[in-house]
């Protein structure tokens, strides 16, 4: 509709020229800072705190893991040290940092842990409580153990009479000779006279049908026992150290909530956990949603299928009494306007799901439509509009989007939503191409070798892609433009400012490509943007 598209022009210089200079546009981290900065002390918080920044909030989680582990060597908690060594046997370093760091943004679920995290964990996982090698050599004693199953198989395959059917024989009498403790710990080479390393069973010879009918039978339950039982240790070993990390995770939790304490320093979750904490409280956060609700009209969400479930306890406070019918704002409209796509849904490392933004739509179409019920209300229509045209990706894009995005399976997002086809307003062709992933392999020591091989493969393929692609000689094509492939024109995007970022633009100078450096654009081709 042109008219309407007219229209739709003419509202950003409107909403400039509307009273008091517009509206008020915020991210919700910004939101909850000025909110906690009018009630601090309702709050919990010291008047004057701050939100600390990326780079102070990277130092102060090391300061802390430093502070803890001299403190607990001070003090004789070596299961503490050990615990976070352990950590980094199975994590490695930097995945063992990555725990903890996500335990101190959890205080709340480490609060929450039971004084007893390793019987917790354990009943979790279906495993009983004692030693889990006691346990083991208990279920290997012959009371508790098919021996005799063990030792038609180990008569059958000496009867196979040759060099594996030897070994086999070996390995099962061996076991047989063996006390219970000693034989839990042969339970993997056991399993391994009939099952192959896959965990499947082996091809039966001939000789061994012929030495035992049963073969198979006895094969296959000797097999599944030592699988149950392996089984039961792995998981108890994974369980215990589950508890020891969160052990160590509630201790850091801690430690860092009194660093953050001693500099008043909250950071990003902080900000939206005290909000919401703020709001729930008796009284107080009736009056806090008071306040609010008189300066309030219009809430903005954007990027929607990113919000969390805090995040969304913060917009229904603000958005409740929108649905309680004319009140004190008389007759003036107050609306509540979400933009979200489910299909874009990326932050679930932060604890986002598209089902959160899918539960939000329901719970809010339920109020309006229970208020437009209400004709004394005088409510607005609840609408579900769906923007399917793109101004900004030409078709072939669009539909390698849409294929894609048809191909995912349940329970991926086709569960959420109805899955439309885009339309381009943008002329011209487009073209998708996808890398295989780079896996990480070994490499020769350097001067970068604190990043993996993985993220330095892929800078230096990225790099070298983009010095053929502007190969004078013969250079990549733009059919949209009618000309070569400028480095201007090139734009990388990453998940993160990170390694990877940096690490590109360091491989695009030593091809030397112009780049302008992370996240820097400018027109000059000679210093193009790598972003």
């Amino acid at each position: 509709d042109p008219a309407m598209i007219a229209r739709a022009r003419t509202l950003f210089a409107k909403l400039l020229d509307s009273p008091g200079g517009g509206i008020r546009i915020q991210t919700i981290h910004g939101f909850s800072q000025g909110l906690l900065a009018s009630f601090p002390a309702e709050a919990g918080l010291a008047p004057g705190f701050r939100p600390i920044e990326a780079r102070e909030e990277a130092v102060l989680l090391r300061e802390t893991l430093a502070e803890l582990l001299v403190d607990a060597e001070r003090d004789g908690l070596n299961g503490l040290v050990e615990a976070i060594g352990a950590l980094s046997l199975r994590l490695g370093e930097g995945g063992a940092t990555d725990f903890l760091h996500a335990c101190a943004r959890a205080p709340a679920a480490m609060a929450t842990l039971p004084s007893g995290i390793a019987p917790y964990i354990r009943r979790a996982l279906g495993l009983p409580a004692g030693d889990i090698a006691d346990i083991l050599a208990d279920s290997c004693d012959d009371a508790e153990f098919d021996t005799d199953a063990v030792r038609r198989i180990a008569a059958a395959n000496r009867a196979w009479d040759t060099k594996t059917g030897g070994n086999q024989a070996d390995i099962a009498e061996c076991w047989l000779e063996a006390n219970p403790a000693d034989r839990a710990a042969m339970l993997d080479d056991l399993r391994g006279v009939v099952f192959t390393k896959e965990g499947e069973p082996r091809k039966y010879q001939k000789k061994l049908l012929d030495a035992d009918f049963d073969y198979p039978e006895l094969a296959m339950a000797i097999g599944s026992r030592c699988t149950e039982l392996l089984g039961i240790a792995t998981r108890a070993a994974y369980g215990d150290l589950l508890a020891k990390g969160l052990g160590v995770g509630r201790a850091y939790a801690n430690a860092y909530a009194r660093a953050k304490s001693r500099i008043g320093a909250v950071d990003f979750d902080d900000l939206i956990n005290h909000v919401v904490a703020l709001l729930e409280q008796p009284g107080m956060g009736e009056w806090v949603r008071y306040k609010l609700d008189q300066t309030t009209e219009h809430i903005l969400v954007d990027e929607a299928q990113d919000t969390n479930p805090r995040q969304w306890k913060i917009i229904r406070a603000l958005a409740d009494e929108f649905f309680t019918g004319i009140g004190a704002h008389g007759e003036r409209t107050r609306t509540l306007f979400v933009v979200g796509d489910y299909k874009q849904a990326i932050f679930g490392f932060q604890g986002t799901d598209p089902l959160y933004f899918a539960a939000a739509e329901q719970l809010f179409l339920g109020k309006a439509e229970a208020l437009f019920e209400d004709r004394s209300a005088e409510a607005t229509a609840f609408n579900q509009l769906s923007l399917t045209h793109s101004f900004r990706s030409t078709k072939p894009i669009l539909e390698f989007v849409d294929a894609a995005i048809s191909a995912v399976d349940a329970p991926g997002l086709g569960l959420v939503g109805t899955l439309e086809p885009h339309a381009s307003e943008v002329a011209g062709p487009g073209l998708v191409s996808l890398w295989s992933p780079t896996i990480a392999g070994g490499s020769e020591a350097d001067e970068e070798e604190w990043i993996d091989d993985a993220t330095r493969a892929l800078a230096k393929q990225i790099a070298r892609q983009l010095k053929a692609w502007l190969d004078p000689a013969n250079p990549l094509m733009l059919e949209s433009k009618g000309r070569a492939l400028r480095p201007e024109d090139v734009m990388i995007l990453v998940k993160r400012r990170g390694e990877l970022a940096s690490l590109i633009v360091a491989r695009l100078y030593a091809e030397g490509v112009p780049v302008g450096g992370a996240g820097y654009a400018c027109r000059d081709p000679f210093r193009a943007s790598a972003r």
